[in-house]
């Protein structure tokens, strides 16, 4: 083996290179005994914090033991209340849940749809709107005068009031206690037959402007609220009807999916010798 010849790390580097390497090594040198001159201090310095600390812990522990203690005994107190709050609201609920059945809530939607399908049979549902173009451009707070105004009951000679008051009576008696399956379907039937009269009747009665587009000029027939007000309590029979024909579902558990769901429940014993955790294994 041949020895190479050893060459200096900044000889490749020049000249520029040499006085490189010279400062760094210099301010390596003066960082190192910086560092050996502050080490002390910065351990009489961790000493003293050391000390303070435990003297200031002395001093202000016995002064926020205290006010921190009744703190706590507040956050306890707090706690105690939430939890008999939420006890009465788990009772409530569950007191609430037997009277308030699904269907008795269906029932409940039945007698407000029909209520609402009667009040709205004397709320106008049609005018005519008399030289409506020339108001296209005008803010909101000026509006075209209108012109006969009907109510809804008047377009098919309140049919609908008894309608809605026999579908009330269904309703009403379902709160007291649940009806057949027939009383569903009896209210779905007067939902679709109030809806088929609105669309059928109201509906183009409503915008038909009639004699009056020829005695003024502009004039166009609109739909009030009171159509849509008759038109969404409507559907709500029709619908309300149909959940309660339908009822909630009553899943039956037999005596072996009742007792498998009790194993399934139970904890698993911790085996106790090798053998027989090499076996549940």
């Amino acid at each position: 083996m041949i020895a190479a010849r050893r060459r200096r790390i900044a000889a490749p580097l020049g000249r520029a290179g040499r006085a490189a390497v010279r400062w760094t090594r210099r301010l390596d040198r003066a960082a190192n005994r910086g560092l050996e001159r502050a080490h002390p201090a910065l351990l009489g310095a961790r000493y003293r914090l050391a000390a303070g600390s435990r003297v200031g812990g002395a001093w202000l522990g016995p002064r926020l033991r205290p006010p921190a203690a009744r703190f706590l005994r507040a956050l306890a107190a707090g706690e105690r209340w939430m939890r008999r709050v939420r006890a009465l609201a788990v009772r409530a609920a569950t007191a609430a849940s037997e009277v308030a059945t699904p269907l008795r809530a269906l029932a409940a939607v039945i007698v407000v749809a029909g209520g609402c399908l009667v009040v709205s049979q004397f709320v106008d549902y049609r005018a005519v709107q008399i030289g409506q173009p020339g108001y296209a451009n005008l803010p909101d707070v000026a509006s075209p005068p209108t012109a006969a105004a009907r109510s809804a009951g008047q377009a098919h000679s309140y049919l609908l009031v008894p309608l809605g008051a026999l579908a009330m009576l269904i309703g009403i008696a379902g709160l007291g206690r649940e009806r057949p399956r027939r009383a569903g379907l009896l209210v779905a039937a007067v939902g679709l037959v109030s809806v088929a009269v609105i669309l059928l009747v109201d509906r183009p009665a409503g915008l038909d402007a009639g004699s009056l587009t020829s005695r003024f000029a502009g004039a166009s027939a609109v739909l009030e609220d009171g159509f849509y007000a008759e038109l969404a309590a409507a559907a709500a029979l029709l619908m309300s009807g149909l959940l309660y024909y339908a009822r909630p579902c009553r899943i039956r558990i037999s005596s072996s999916g009742r007792a498998a769901s009790g194993r399934r429940r139970r904890p698993r014993r911790r085996a106790s010798s090798p053998a027989r955790v090499a076996r549940s294994a």
